[in-house]
C-alpha cells in the first residue's frame, strides 16, 4: 500500500521521487500573514501557510526561485524533512550542486491555501477546515472561495518576510505550473524566468474535468453539504476516494496501465459475478481508499474551484500573458492526459505571439501527467542551462 500511494501524485497523490538522495534535512516553517482579503472582497482573519528553503538569500534579494506545487502536493518540493523521510518531490533537480543549484539560489516552496493535505502533520494551511475565530468551529463552506491568484498573493506576502525583491524563476509541476502562468500575469516586473511544467490554459473542457473530479464528493451522504468535521460526524471518504480514483486514472497513461492488462486478482470472477474486480479496479480502489484518508474533502472542493478561476482577471489567456517576463521554459510530457498536446502547442503560439523567447522540453516515460512530478531528472541539464542564460 504504500509504495501505490508513493505512487499516486498528480494533482493526485503524495509526492515521491526515485531520484538521487537528498542533501540535507530541511525545517518546515510556518509563516504567519495575519488578516488577508482575498480577490473576492471576503477577509481571512489570520493566514497561515507553512513553507521550506533551501541555500541563502543574497544582499539584494534577487537570486530566489519559487517553486510552487501540484494540486495534491505541498511544500516538500526539495530535501528531506526527517532524515529518513523521503525526498522532495522535484529533489531530483534542486540542491547543491544540482541544475537548480542552492549553492547559487536561495529556493522557497509553500503551502497553498485551501491545501488537500489537511490530515497531514508537515502541511501547515488556511482552508475549511481550519477554526473560525468567530465561531470556534471549522470554516466549513463558510471559508471564502480563494482563487490561484490568492495562491500568488499569499506566497508574495511570505517572499517579501524573506526579503526577497526579484524572483530569478518561478516554476512548478501541474497546479503547480498554473500558478507560475498566473505569477507571470500578475507580477511581471518582479520575475526574470518562467518555467510551467505540465500545466496549459484552464479552458472550459478543463473546467469540465474539474467539475468531474470532484462530483463524487457531493454524492457522499456523508458530506452533508460540507458540515462533517463535527464529534459523531463520518467524514465523506468514499466520496473522496471515488474523486482521487478519477484524479489518480486521468493523470496516468495507456502504458502505465498495460501492467493490468487482462489481469484479474486472486479470488475474483467479472466474467461470473457483476461485483467482481478486475486488478486494474483493485489497484485505483485501494490506492484512492488511502488517499481519502490523508486528505480532506471540502479542501478539495476548494482547490478545484482555485484551479477553475486561473487567470479569472483578465479578458482572456492572451490578455494575461501579454507583459508578462519575456524568457519561458514550457516542459511537458507528450502523453500528458490531463493537459493535452494541442493545448501545451496553443499556450506555446500564445506566448510567442506576444513575443515572449520559448524555450520548449519533452519528459518522457510511462506514467503521463505524473511524468511532470517525478520525473524531472532527464531534463535537468536543460533546467541548468535555461537559468545560466
Amino acid at each position: 500500500m504504500r509504495r501505490a500511494l508513493a505512487g499516486l501524485v498528480l494533482a493526485c497523490g503524495l509526492a515521491a521521487s526515485g531520484a538521487a538522495p537528498a542533501q540535507e534535512v530541511l525545517e518546515k516553517r510556518v509563516f504567519e500573514g495575519g488578516a488577508y482579503q482575498t480577490r473576492g472582497g471576503a477577509t481571512i482573519a489570520n493566514l497561515r501557510i507553512g513553507y521550506q528553503t533551501m541555500g541563502r538569500l543574497n544582499a539584494e534579494g534577487t537570486n530566489a526561485i519559487l517553486i510552487c506545487h501540484f494540486f495534491s502536493g505541498n511544500s516538500h518540493a526539495f530535501g528531506r524533512l526527517s532524515a529518513n523521510g523521503p525526498a522532495g518531490y522535484w529533489d531530483a533537480i534542486i540542491g547543491p550542486g544540482k541544475p537548480i543549484d542552492t549553492d547559487k539560489y536561495f529556493v522557497v516552496s509553500a503551502d497553498t491555501l485551501v491545501n488537500v493535505n489537511v490530515p497531514d502533520a508537515t502541511t501547515v494551511t488556511t482552508g475549511p477546515a481550519s477554526i473560525n475565530p468567530d465561531t470556534g468551529r471549522p470554516y466549513a463552506l463558510t471559508f471564502p472561495v480563494v482563487s490561484m491568484r490568492d495562491f500568488v498573493e499569499s506566497q508574495k506576502r511570505l517572499l517579501d518576510s524573506l526579503g526577497v525583491k526579484r524572483l530569478a524563476l518561478v516554476a512548478g509541476p501541474s497546479n503547480g505550473g498554473l500558478q507560475s502562468i498566473e505569477w507571470a500575469a500578475a507580477y511581471p516586473g518582479f520575475i526574470e524566468r518562467v518555467m510551467p511544467v505540465i500545466a496549459a490554459d484552464i479552458d472550459a473542457w478543463m473546467q469540465g474535468w474539474l467539475d468531474l473530479w470532484e462530483s463524487p464528493i457531493r454524492l457522499d451522504p456523508n458530506w452533508a453539504e460540507g458540515n462533517y468535521y463535527g464529534p459523531g460526524r463520518e467524514p465523506p471518504l468514499r466520496g473522496l476516494a471515488e474523486a482521487w480514483k478519477i484524479v489518480t486514472l486521468h493523470a496516468r497513461d495507456r502504458l502505465w496501465a498495460k501492467q493490468y492488462d487482462r489481469r484479474v486478482p486472486e479470488g475474483q470472477d467479472p466474467a461470473r459475478r457483476i461485483g467482481d474486480r478486475f486488478a486494474i479496479e483493485r489497484w485505483l480502489d485501494d490506492a484512492a481508499a488511502a488517499r481519502a484518508r490523508t486528505s480532506d474533502a471540502n479542501s478539495f472542493l476548494y482547490m478545484v474551484r482555485a484551479n477553475q478561476l486561473f487567470l479569472n482577471e483578465y479578458p482572456s489567456f492572451t490578455a494575461a500573458l501579454a507583459g508578462g517576463p519575456a524568457r519561458w521554459l514550457v516542459v511537458s510530457a507528450p502523453t500528458d492526459r490531463v493537459f493535452l498536446a494541442d493545448g501545451v502547442r496553443d499556450f506555446i503560439e500564445t506566448l510567442r505571439g506576444a513575443g515572449k523567447q520559448v524555450e520548449t522540453a519533452e519528459l518522457s516515460g510511462p506514467l503521463g501527467h505524473l511524468n511532470g512530478v517525478v520525473g524531472m531528472g532527464p531534463v535537468g541539464d536543460r533546467v541548468r542551462a535555461f537559468l545560466a542564460q
